[in-house]
Order: C-alpha cells, then sequence, then structure tokens
C-alpha cells in the first residue's frame, strides 16, 4: 500500500517509523528543546540519520491538561520550521494540527500529510483538508485534550474506536477526501484510561476491518509510565519499544514515536522474522 504525501510517496508495504517534533514550550516529553529553529533541524536530521520514513511536526501540546493556543500562535511556531523541513530535507513533512488555517498554510510550504487528533471535527477543518489534496491521519479522541482524562467511559472501547473512525470517514469522504486518503489512529492515552488503553492494544486488529493504514502513538506516554509502576518519562523506552512491536504485529504501519533510532531496529527485528516465514 502507498500514500500519496504531495510531492513524494510514502509505501506502507511495511511499517514505517514517524520522527516527533514538538515545536512547543510544554509538550510533556520534550517541550520546549526544539522551539529555536537550529534546534529542531539538529533534531530532524539525527531522526532521519536513524531511519525516519517522515517527521510529525507540532504547535500545540495534546497532553491531558493542555490549553488551547491560539491560531496565531501556532502558526508563528510552525510555519518556518515547517517550510525550513520541507526544503532542507528530502522527507515527508507530516503537520500534527487541528487548525485549518494551519493546514493551508503548511500544505502551501510543503507539508505532505495532515495528522489531527481531532479527526477534523474544528468548524472548517474537513473542507481545508479536502483542498489540500493531502491524505490524512484521523484520531480517536473523546472531548478535548483539556478535560479528555476526567472521566472517560466506554462499554466496549475497540468498538467504540471503530465506529467513531468509521463515523470520521464517511465525514472525509462526503467532504472530497477519498478513501485512499485516509489513515486511522485510535489515539491511545487520548480520553482513555490504562485499561482501556491496554484492552485497546490486545484489540488493535479489529481496525483493519476498516481496510485502512494504522498509525500508533504511545511513545513516553503515561500508560508505559502506569504499567512500569510510576516510571518518569525518561524511563519508559523498552515499554514503547515493545508496544511498538505488539503494535505492527497487530497491523500497525506507521509507528509514531520520540525514539527513532531504538523503534527502527525493533521493528527490523519484527520485519527479518516476517520475511522468514514467508520464505
Amino acid at each position: 500500500m502507498k500514500l500519496h504525501c504531495g510531492s513524494r510517496l510514502l509505501d506502507l508495504s511495511r511499517p514505517v517509523v514517524m520522527g516527533i517534533l514538538n515545536v512547543t514550550p510544554d509538550s510533556f516529553s520534550d517541550g520546549g528543546r526544539y522551539t529555536a529553529l537550529d534546534a529542531a533541524l539538529r533534531q530532524v536530521e539525527q531522526m532521519l540519520e536513524g531511519g525516519a520514513a517522515l517527521i510529525d511536526i507540532g504547535a500545540e501540546s495534546t497532553r491531558p491538561g493542555a490549553l488551547p493556543v491560539s491560531v496565531g500562535e501556532e502558526l508563528d511556531r510552525l510555519l518556518p520550521i515547517v517550510e525550513a523541513v520541507a526544503s532542507r530535507f528530502d522527507t515527508i513533512v507530516s503537520i500534527d494540527t487541528s487548525t485549518p488555517e494551519a493546514m493551508t498554510a503548511c500544505a502551501a510550504r510543503g507539508a505532505g500529510l495532515i495528522n489531527d487528533v481531532r479527526a477534523l471535527r474544528r468548524p472548517g477543518a474537513l473542507e481545508a483538508a479536502a483542498a489540500t489534496g493531502l491524505p490524512v491521519v484521523l484520531m480517536h479522541m473523546q472531548g478535548e485534550p483539556g478535560t479528555m482524562q476526567r472521566n472517560p467511559v466506554y462499554q466496549d472501547v475497540a468498538t467504540e474506536v471503530v465506529d467513531f473512525l468509521r463515523e470520521r470517514m464517511l465525514a472525509c469522504e462526503q467532504a472530497g477526501i477519498s478513501v485512499d486518503r485516509i489513515v486511522l489512529d485510535p489515539g491511545f492515552g487520548f480520553a482513555k484510561t490504562l485499561a482501556h488503553n491496554l484492552r485497546l492494544l490486545h484489540e488493535l486488529q479489529a481496525l483493519q476491518a476498516l481496510g485502512r493504514p494504522v498509525l500508533v502513538g504511545v511513545s513516553r506516554k503515561s500508560m508505559l509510565g502506569a504499567v512500569l509502576g510510576g516510571a518518569p518519562v525518561d524511563r519508559r523506552l523498552h515499554a514503547g519499544l515493545a508496544a511498538a512491536v505488539l503494535s505492527v504485529e497487530r497491523g500497525a504501519r506507521i509507528i509514531r514515536t520520540h525514539d527513532v533510532g531504538p523503534t527502527v531496529e525493533a521493528l527490523a527485528l519484527w520485519q527479518a522474522q516476517e520475511h522468514e516465514e514467508s520464505t
């Protein structure tokens, strides 16, 4: 399966790694480290050397309890770095945004993918994304980041995630976004308790019924810390690698991570044994 990302093609015949670049002062893992252009470009270079197939750039923190940023502030953070990365590196630039104005402006500056944690539910987002012609990642989340963890409730988390994503796929198609431009993200850590996250990971293969590539992002998230008895962010790498391998085993094709090199290496072993089984 291939995804047309602007002028570049993303080959999803095997799992790929998406490197995370947060250009926010308050992201849960690396807030403030890459707000300066030089630091951001060095990090991109390092992730590409580590084997990232694409870079996801975000300028609004979506951690639990995060406050929204204005459109102007998001654009001021995002546009210079998107333009610099797109012009200096041979890679696909993904933009982690829910803001219609950011989708339009970043597409004009070389972005090749829209990654929206709100699944294009902000007013004008569907229309803006459709007009860019770019593929979109639709993520499941109840509510908004600021309040999503207060009391998430599900009868059957995997079924409800699949139903939500199916509905958003239909909304996209009605807005002119063809199904071959859609990627799906179950939204680990977004409006979900630890039990919900673990059940969703266990039943991740249920998303295959929707027939679209699946993106999974669990890197350094609190669900890993909880499983490890309260481990801080800098001690969640190994659990994150295990989650990445379990995810591709259950059908994921894009792994979104802060830790590109180790994740690429972990997936190389998975790929090698898959090849061995098929020969």
